[in-house]
């Protein structure tokens, strides 16, 4: 027993000694460029996918919520925190990239872009929303001469932005149609690419219409907060007084007018998701985060699209390992012969028809 206790004793020792002559590593801080400097405009735009001035001004908007509460020397400013965020939006790729861009640790990476993505997507009450009355005009006379149809604040659709799988039991609700898992983003655009309205907690295979159905927006229109005027859709959308949708056989020449206008006017919605995914390739290739951070960098993205067209920022490169593919999808195949065309075949008698008569 004594042995046993003294060969217990002697093995405590040894292993205090073997830890008294170990050296406490040191922390290594490495040095974070300031890309400011770094980068002529032109390279940083290509880098961050917006411009400099464009950059200070969101950052002016969002430094309050993302200052450190300390002031440790080692802290994340607030102008590196944002640059890490966009860079990740820029990339797409994982987070480990995005950290050794900028010197910091991949924790740290991970925590600071969900903070900055939260940030920047609490701007969206004042950046993501329908104009006032004043400004409802402007978006009708915009919308009109694209192809003269009238009364339209807005083009609506879904597009489809891959994440990866949420796990649990109801990961597979968030599996779309294409067989990969994704969030299904309903939005509305101007004539000018901006993004008036954006719903982004849907899973991959929720239908376009059951989300517009269980929105806010349609409840503003079917209880007339929006008066007599009209959104564009695809034909997977019902039909109504405030919806119109192309017609599926057009026979006369004014409602083959009909549809080639709304067609024309509905494309702006198209395009807008592609300058989207172009400025901002993460929404193209996947986001790997948990499914909170995802909504806000979604619903971030959409704040920094506006703010970029607002302040007349160049439109985003096409990049050569994005495919087309990935950021233009095919519309979906379902068609709707349901809902009221009462106001629609009033629009094609009364208007399209006097249109499309000879001169």
């Amino acid at each position: 027993m004594e042995n046993r206790r003294a060969f217990y004793v002697h093995a405590l020792e040894e292993a205090y000694e073997e830890t008294s002559e170990r050296t406490i590593a040191k922390r290594t801080f490495r040095n974070r460029l300031d890309y400011f400097e770094e980068y002529t405009e032109e390279e940083f735009t290509k880098r961050f996918r917006l411009k400099k001035c464009t950059c200070m001004d969101i950052l002016s908007r969002i430094e309050s919520a993302i200052t450190p509460s300390t002031n440790r020397r080692t802290n994340v400013t607030p102008k590196t925190k944002l640059l890490l965020t966009l860079r990740f939006y820029a990339t797409g790729s994982f987070l480990i990239t995005v950290a050794d861009f900028c010197g910091v640790s991949v924790p740290t990476a991970c925590r600071v872009a969900r903070e900055v993505s939260n940030a920047i997507a609490s701007l969206s009450k004042d950046w993501v929303k329908f104009p006032d009355p004043a400004g409802m005009q402007q978006t009708v006379f915009d919308f009109y001469k694209i192809a003269k149809f009238p009364r339209v604040i807005g083009a609506i659709d879904c597009t489809h932005v891959r994440v990866q799988s949420p796990g649990g039991e109801n990961a597979e609700m968030f599996r779309n149609r294409k067989g990969y898992f994704s969030l299904n983003i309903q939005a509305v655009c101007d004539a000018n690419l901006r993004f008036q309205n954006l719903v982004a907690r849907w899973p991959g295979s929720a239908h376009d219409s059951h989300i517009f159905n269980c929105s806010r927006l349609k409840y503003q229109l079917d209880t007339g907060y929006f008066k007599d005027y009209m959104i564009l859709g695809d034909s997977g959308y019902k039909q109504c007084r405030y919806m119109m949708t192309p017609l599926l056989n057009p026979q006369s020449a004014a409602e083959r007018l009909y549809n080639e206008s709304q067609i024309r006017t509905r494309n702006t919605i198209e395009r807008t998701f592609g300058v989207w995914k172009r400025r901002f390739p993460i929404l193209s290739m996947g986001i790997r985060v948990s499914m909170d951070t995802v909504m806000a960098i979604i619903s971030a993205c959409a704040v920094l699209h506006n703010i970029a067209i607002s302040a007349k920022d160049p439109l985003p490169p096409i990049d050569i390992e994005i495919s087309p593919s990935q950021i233009l999808e095919e519309p979906e195949t379902s068609f709707r012969t349901d809902g009221d065309s009462t106001a629609r075949t009033v629009l094609i008698s009364d208007y399209f028809a006097r249109l499309s008569r000879p001169a």
